[in-house]
């Protein structure tokens, strides 16, 4: 049976010292019960408690840092039974058989290729430089890729001495290496533990994808990623793989594959077979997921699918409430309510800003529920508009006492007339509609 927070408190030192990131030792071990922690935070446990602790309590997958992008840590198999945690990598190549103005180039292009949707920035996640050449080439382009990108590089080689040239150059940076297989799995592993990288292992069967594993960690390797080249089986293998080897970790507790797992779509397949590829290994379950090549087109709606998957189903995405100027509002600007439900906010803004007359935009808290849902649950009322209005001051900012409100919620007029004192208007009750309001607002 599983070790019980209780049982795993009494092992622990009882310093309560925080070290671990949070306040108390108990606090701790209720983390580690559930899987949400991993012992190695706590600087002082004993060796002894380790031995009993390390298979009950450690998560089932294992956290992997690639510079500053985490992958892996996975708790569930479904996203609605918790939520998922860190959101799947997504790495493009650069070959360095490219000339130097083309490396430079496709860097900052990869660098720049961002995306902001209801207020999250998404894009590009890693860059993995390719060996085709000799180790100074390749240590030439990942000198070039790092001064011309903040992304966090994979090196991508075969070779233990051409990947190493690499790594004098951004092993502080900690890149992820790939790959170890059966041919070079114990230089590749020395290679991770020098330099304290992370490391993927490659197979062609999950037999030998297990033996790798045990190898590396016998090499005293921790930070591991899985390929089993399901980049280059068919679709249908593929996902059946990446739910079965997902399952073995979180459900069946398998220790050698209790880490993020990875597909590599350079293959010589299209771009848009790569896309479809990706989406499956978004949805089930990939941890990173490299390109040969993607357009900005197919990226941007991979990037949508990824948000939404790896949004936690039990939060809601919502926005600070307070009082938001858009563009440059004066004293005789509309001021205009909405709730602070993410997607409303950066919809409503954004057709103010498409109407191009500046207005002061009062977000009230309405938990992140939409307008019609927050009224229908009581959470958007006059008196909570009225609160909004109060502590945004926003009577000190402008010259008359109009606000205007949703029209879907044309009924809180009066009430709120009474509670405020201002000329309450009813809007439009589509947010589509405001820059054509707004504008003959403003000529009128």
């Amino acid at each position: 049976m599983p070790m019980t927070a209780l049982d795993i408190f009494k092992l622990l030192p009882k310093k309560n010292c925080g070290e671990c990131g949070v306040p108390t030792c108990l606090a701790f071990a209720m983390m580690l019960a559930n899987k949400q922690a991993e012992l190695t935070k706590c600087p002082y446990v004993s060796p002894e408690a380790v031995q009993q602790l390390e298979s009950s309590a450690s998560p089932p997958m294992r956290t992997v840092n690639v510079g500053d992008v985490e992958i892996g840590g996975e708790t569930e198999l479904f996203r609605h039974e918790k939520k998922f945690f860190n959101q799947t990598a997504y790495t493009f190549i650069i070959e360095d058989d490219l000339d130097d103005q083309s490396v430079v180039e496709r860097a900052r292009k990869l660098d720049a290729m961002k995306y902001e949707r209801i207020g999250i920035i998404s894009g590009v996640d890693l860059i993995a430089v390719k060996a085709t050449g000799d180790a100074q080439r390749f240590s030439d382009v990942v000198t070039l890729v790092n001064d011309n990108s903040g992304l966090p590089l994979v090196l991508m080689s075969n070779d233990p001495k051409v990947v190493e040239a690499g790594l004098k150059i951004v092993s502080k940076a900690k890149p992820l290496i790939y790959a170890a297989s059966a041919n070079n799995c114990a230089s590749m592993a020395n290679l991770a533990q020098r330099y304290a990288c992370p490391l993927v292992l490659y197979a062609d069967d999950v037999d030998e994808l297990v033996s790798l594993s045990e190898i590396a960690k016998s090499e005293g390797i921790e930070d591991i990623v899985l390929d089993l080249n399901l980049g280059a089986k068919p679709l249908g293998h593929a996902l059946e793989w990446l739910t079965i080897l997902r399952r073995l970790s979180v459900k069946k507790l398998f220790r050698p594959l209790g880490y993020p797992v990875m597909v590599n779509l350079d293959n010589g397949t299209d771009v848009e077979t790569q896309a479809i590829r990706a989406v499956i290994g978004t949805l089930k379950y990939a941890s990173l997921i490299i390109f040969s090549d993607l357009d900005a087109a197919r990226l941007y709606p991979l990037t949508t699918l990824r948000t939404n998957i790896f949004t936690d189903p039990q939060a809601l995405i919502q926005v600070n409430p307070g009082l938001y100027d858009i563009g440059k509002p004066n004293r005789n600007s509309p001021v205009i309510v909405t709730s602070n439900f993410s997607l409303t906010y950066f919809t409503v803004a954004s057709d103010i800003e498409a109407s191009k007359v500046p207005a002061r935009l009062l977000v009230v808290d309405t938990e992140g529920l939409s307008v019609m849902t927050a009224f229908a649950a009581d959470k958007f009322t006059p008196e909570k508009i009225a609160q909004a209005l109060k502590e945004s001051k926003v009577a000190e900012k402008v010259d008359h006492k109009k606000l205007i409100i949703p029209g879907m919620i044309a009924m809180l007029k009066m009430k709120l007339e009474e509670l405020t004192g201002w000329e309450v208007i009813v809007g439009v009750k589509d947010s589509s509609a405001l820059p054509k309001y707004l504008k003959e607002l403003a000529s009128g």
